[in-house]
């Protein structure tokens, strides 16, 4: 088991940009993604990194937009979202050690961080 601690997160007018950060206590995990969720609305993946940054995915609506990384040195993961919309505001979780790769289901994933809020206006 590892502990995820992000932050990162805050205020933004729409377009603007943010860098979120997921730091890890224990062994760095092979897999790990971002996941986003509003009151009333299932757990949505983001974007999910292999441990060398050459195996990544993301969800269609943050293409273009969001780059995920990792610094493995710093057993740290980042999300950097740019374009901001409205849309995109939700509570960020960073999640580790899938049982099947880079996913974008969260049930293949054991730990969770505790989530850092996003709040985009118009």
């Amino acid at each position: 088991q590892v502990r995820l601690l992000e932050s990162g997160g805050g205020s933004v007018q729409a377009g603007g940009s943010l860098k979120l950060s997921c730091v890890v206590t224990g062994e760095m995990p092979i897999y790990m993604a971002w996941f986003r969720q509003t009151p009333g609305k299932e757990r949505e993946g983001v974007a999910c990194i292999g441990f060398r940054s050459s195996n990544s995915d993301y969800a269609d609506s943050v293409k273009g937009r969001f780059t995920i990384s990792r610094d493995n040195a710093k057993n740290t993961m980042y999300l950097e979202l740019k374009s901001l919309k409205p849309e995109d505001s939700a509570m960020f979780y960073c999640a580790a050690r899938s049982s099947r790769g880079c996913r974008l289901e969260s049930s293949f994933y054991s730990d969770w961080g505790q989530g850092t809020q996003v709040t985009v206006s118009s």
